[in-house]
């Protein structure tokens, strides 16, 4: 398990050793589930509706990384509609390491919405470079997903109206999309906890306390408990605290 200071390896020259500690395993044959949330130290999940409140420069640079390494980047509708996702913005550096490792410039983004709702004006549909790819539920207006493909989007309707982990799974893995970083939010990492579909979370404790009634970074019906074993905990000077979790044993 590796500890250090962040604020050393954010100083030109170390990013690649940070970099290294977030890499995907190796010859993937199916897709990897990375979790990745920022909570309070009271276990908030955002301030004032969006978790930007609780960000930090350390949480920054890490979810930089994180999107520069993933095949996809997976999120519920409900979190696309409260954070105003657009498409994911890679800078010329980080698609020159893309392309050198195989990878496409920039990574989709796959939102999980039973009832295809999503506006055909959001950022998400007109502020990207790359399509966004959408899993409804057989039950989602069809009027909602004509809408939907009529300005680009990739939408694949599940054979029920609920839209499961192990549908989640197969619309990634029909695309070899195996590097995956799902961001949220809470209902949407319960239900691929309860699925028993995660194999790793990366979290950031931001520095502060929050109070209000905000729910934790995952909510589930059921509860699946989950052995988990710290990859790294990452320390910066602010009080910042970042750590990888990988399950002990696969899912597969």
């Amino acid at each position: 398990m590796h500890r250090m200071d962040i604020a050393t390896y954010f100083t030109p020259g170390h990013e690649d050793e940070l970099r290294g500690l977030y890499a995907y395993p190796e010859n993937l044959s199916q897709p990897w589930m990375r979790v990745n949330f920022v909570s309070s130290i009271d276990g908030c999940v955002s301030v004032d509706g969006v978790s930007h409140g609780l960000g930090t420069p350390a949480d920054k640079s890490v979810f930089g990384i994180l999107r520069e390494l993933c095949d996809v980047v997976v999120v519920g509708a409900g979190t696309a509609r409260a954070e105003n996702y657009g498409g994911v913005q890679i800078s010329d550096a980080a698609r020159a390491r893309r392309k050198a490792g195989g990878l496409a410039p920039v990574p989709p983004i796959l939102v999980v919405s039973a009832h295809a709702s999503i506006d055909p004006e959001s950022r998400l549909l007109r502020d990207t470079e790359i399509p966004p790819i959408l899993v409804v539920g057989s039950a989602a207006d069809s009027a909602a997903i004509s809408a939907l493909r009529s300005v680009g989007a990739q939408v694949e309707v599940t054979d029920s109206p609920n839209v499961s982990s192990g549908d989640i799974d197969r619309a990634l893995s029909a695309r070899k999309l195996r590097r995956v970083l799902c961001e949220g939010g809470p209902s949407l990492f319960g239900q691929l906890i309860e699925d028993n579909a995660v194999d790793e979370l990366c979290i950031t404790t931001s520095p502060q306390l929050v109070g209000s009634k905000v729910g934790r970074i995952s909510l589930s019906p059921n509860a699946m408990p989950t052995s988990m074993r710290p990859a790294h905990i990452l320390g910066d000077s602010d009080g910042t605290i970042l750590t990888r979790w990988v399950r002990q044993q696969p899912r597969r």
